[in-house]
């Protein structure tokens, strides 16, 4: 058969706002956001995207927009798309939606991306209680390769995929996600394992009128407000599909989702140009606006016969992914273990999160020895092509999570080796670096406690003595390091000390109170 050229379906104009697009985007699951386009069984089409923040993030070196960004928007979707079977009815509940990519890529002349971790107290992300700071890195694109004017040293091929693919929930379904998420941030962070650790973020996000976007229902109307008080946020996954960020979603893959309303209703978004397992900094993946053709096939009956439910009821059920064959070829990588224990000391049960959170922070302290800033590490592991696993989760207490990096990335040599590390390394130092806002919140920072014993029990030891503290260089550079791994803000004065000390080549003044005053920082 001839190739064929794709129907232009949906198609948005990036200098537009997302409800004056021509076919109005949505941000919000219901099943009465009524479709905006129409396509048959095995028809070849092309849909256009925002990127998931609806162009509030610039191409610049500041973070100020990530800082300020209005995450009660998010995310911006393209669709609902109405599917029709072969004889050209509806898809029904019941039925399973083939959904094949057949291409995607960067939107043409907007061929440029951003990852960034958001403020504290407006988002945070995985490592939030370490990072409170808003931070932000652009990428822009060479083919299939992106750089970064703020990562220096660092070059990689991209995986495009979408990062949120689902169906319209019925109301049945929206009602049950609903009392869910309701009970979870009702109990509070008390019944839950990360509590403690991963404590200000939150619980669930719940349904929210402001912010909202429902396409072409009538804005001020009794039905907008009746769907925005009801509609679901699209932030994670969920039996639809939805916000799951597999990053092998792209050309060649196929996705079963579950039909729930007539239809099908079928929406796509938040495109990444490349992304990390995890996608830790939350903002995480190189984001971008973008392109996807696709096709459509109906398994009429499919969930009954395919999905087997795991709840109460028969729409407890989850979609299946077929990945595509095509990934970045890399062949040597660099991999970081994770452990069930948290950075208090505190055991765990089993518990892959925070292993996996180890794992990210092992990886964090280790590649800032070779010349990069933490943020830079931080934002660099969530939208590079690096490897996530759950290696253990049987043996008791301990599950272990594994993060593998692929060292081709590097213009470096990033592995462990006799004569330390390379001057390439120590040169990057303070060449480039991520944008940064301030944090202005008040919410206590995660401190490394092995550094807060040493320090202490030194200053401790000397007080007992009546002598000064026994701390060199060595030790100083070490804190710094350590401090602006976890409160960027609050090792600047000790930094610009050090280097103040070594311009004049002497022994940094350092003393009880700069000890103290660093480890209650």
């Amino acid at each position: 058969m001839a190739p064929r050229t794709p129907t232009p379906l949906i198609s948005v104009d990036i200098t537009k706002k997302a409800w004056e697009q021509e076919k109005p985007l949505h941000n919000r699951w219901h099943p009465d956001i009524p479709a905006v386009a129409e396509v048959s069984e095995g028809e070849l089409f092309r849909v256009e995207t925002v990127d998931w923040t609806g162009g509030q993030i610039g191409d610049n070196d500041s973070a100020e927009d990530i800082k300020t960004v209005d995450l009660s928007q998010v995310h911006y979707l393209s669709g609902p798309i109405r599917v029709l079977d072969k004889d050209g009815a509806p898809a029904q509940p019941g039925d399973l939606l083939c959904v094949e990519l057949c291409n995607l890529g960067p939107l043409p002349g907007d061929e440029w991306g951003f990852t960034g971790t958001f403020d504290r107290e407006n988002g945070g992300g995985f490592l939030t209680d370490h990072f409170p700071a808003a931070t932000k890195a652009v990428w822009h694109f060479d083919g299939i390769y992106a750089s970064s004017r703020h990562i220096p040293g660092v070059r990689f091929a991209g995986l495009i995929h979408p990062g949120l693919i689902g169906t319209a929930p019925s109301k049945e379904l929206l009602d049950i996600w609903n009392s869910r998420e309701g009970a979870l941030v009702e109990a509070g962070p008390e019944g839950t394992t990360l509590g403690g650790v991963l404590h200000t973020r939150p619980l669930a996000c719940l349904p929210e009128a402001r912010g909202a976007c429902l396409g072409a229902v009538e804005p001020g109307s009794a039905e907008w407000d009746r769907i925005a008080a009801e509609a679901a946020r699209t932030v994670p996954g969920r039996e639809n599909g939805g916000n799951c960020d597999i990053k092998n979603l792209t050309r060649g893959c196929r996705v079963y989702l579950p039909v729930f309303v007539e239809g099908a209703n079928l929406s796509m978004g938040d495109m990444h140009f490349s992304q990390g397992d995890g996608e830790v900094s939350f903002c995480g993946a190189i984001e971008m606006s973008g392109f996807l053709e696709l096709k459509c096939e109906v398994i009429k009956g499919g969930m009954e016969q395919y999905l087997t439910p795991m709840g109460p009821t028969k729409l407890h059920v989850n979609p299946i992914f077929e990945i595509s064959p095509l990934e970045p070829r890399y062949s040597e990588w660099l991999v970081f273990e994770g452990i069930s224990v948290d950075e208090y000391g505190k055991q765990h049960y089993l518990d892959a999160t925070v292993a996996y959170k180890r794992a990210v922070l092992n990886a964090i302290h280790y590649l800032a020895k070779f010349g990069y800033s933490p943020e830079q590490v931080y934002l660099l592991l969530s939208c590079c092509p690096c490897e996530g696993r759950i290696s253990g989760i049987v043996d008791v207490p301990n599950a272990v999570a594994t993060l593998a990096i692929p060292t081709a990335i590097f213009d470096q040599d990033v592995r462990p080796k006799k004569g330390g590390i390379p001057p390439q390394g120590v040169s990057l130092r303070g060449t480039a670096d991520v944008a940064k806002a301030t944090y202005d919140g008040s919410l206590p920072i995660t401190i490394n406690q092995c550094l807060c014993h040493a320090m202490t029990g030194q200053a401790a030891a000397s007080s007992g003595s009546g002598s000064a503290p026994d701390i060199s260089e060595a030790d100083v550079a070490g804190a710094v390091a350590e401090l602006l791994l976890q409160h960027p803000a609050a090792a600047a004065a000790a930094a610009a000390a050090a280097a103040a000390a070594a311009a004049a080549d002497s022994e940094p003044d350092i003393g009880e109170a700069d000890v103290a005053g660093a480890v209650a920082e």
